[in-house]
């Protein structure tokens, strides 16, 4: 397993191109060579993927906004050939069965087409999961059902291991679960009083998650802080990084 680094943990860095460029290379002099692109300025492919080669590195994942997954997926898979990356990531639905165009069945309604038509580019539909989807529907867990709802083939999960604790659940647990479908995955740590933390810092169980990880075919474990905490999230980056090192990984 490759560890990387989610680029929403220092999106206020990469708000126009210049200063994403520079974040690129802050990243890849931390030591990371993996990385996924979410919450940043607009971009053309052919302009990240130069970005990468420059650096080193390579994305492996996106965040892709659900208007544009939406209108033209297959433009989306196309851009998404030109930098490399094979999997294209939904980062959020809200899951409001109150409200329209937010429900459950809302969201098999506008994915399910969004997921075939990345396939048949080449390129595999990622949803990442927050708490929400630990509400029950119908008796059944929201996250369950979507991997009922969705054949392996259509779509994987980017399993976030802090919002699984929030919304009550074992993140080691959920990756036995949906085994074979989560090529990539978040490690975010979870600290007393409901925070984000530094990878090693906070009180999950990461020896678990490793090793769960591993067993269920996981490529690339990538870290994500939405929240430093008033810290520099690229000091938190590279904490992180110094972490996983010291495990094994790389």
């Amino acid at each position: 397993m490759q560890i990387g680094a989610q680029f929403y943990t220092i999106r206020d860095f990469c708000q126009d191109l210049p200063s994403f460029a520079e974040s690129l290379k802050k990243v890849a002099d931390i030591g990371y060579r993996t990385v996924q692109i979410s919450g940043t300025c607009a971009f053309e492919p052919q302009w990240l993927k130069e970005q990468l080669d420059k650096n080193g590195l390579s994305c492996v994942i996106t965040h892709t906004p659900a208007d544009r997954l939406i209108e033209n997926p297959q433009k989306v898979a196309k851009e998404h050939r030109i930098f490399g990356c094979k999997y294209v990531g939904l980062g959020y639905f809200p899951f409001r069965q109150e409200n329209e165009n937010e429900t459950y069945a809302d969201f098999i309604r506008l994915y399910k087409p969004v997921a075939a038509a990345l396939a048949e580019q080449g390129s595999y539909f990622m949803y990442h999961n927050h708490d929400m989807e630990f509400q029950k529907i119908n008796g059944k867990l929201i996250l369950q059902a979507l991997s009922e709802d969705f054949a392996p083939e259509e779509m994987g999960f980017t399993l976030d291991t802090f919002w699984i604790q929030v919304g009550g659940g074992d993140p080691a647990w959920w990756l036995e679960q949906l085994k074979g479908r989560v090529p990539c995955i978040h490690l975010k740590d979870y600290a007393y009083g409901r925070k984000m933390a530094v990878i090693g810092e906070g009180n999950l169980n990461f020896d678990r998650i490793f090793e769960k990880a591993k067993d269920a075919g996981t490529e690339y474990m990538l870290v994500e802080q939405d929240d430093c905490n008033g810290e520099n999230p690229f000091d938190c980056l590279k904490r992180s990084y110094d972490y996983l090192r010291s495990r094994g990984f790389e």
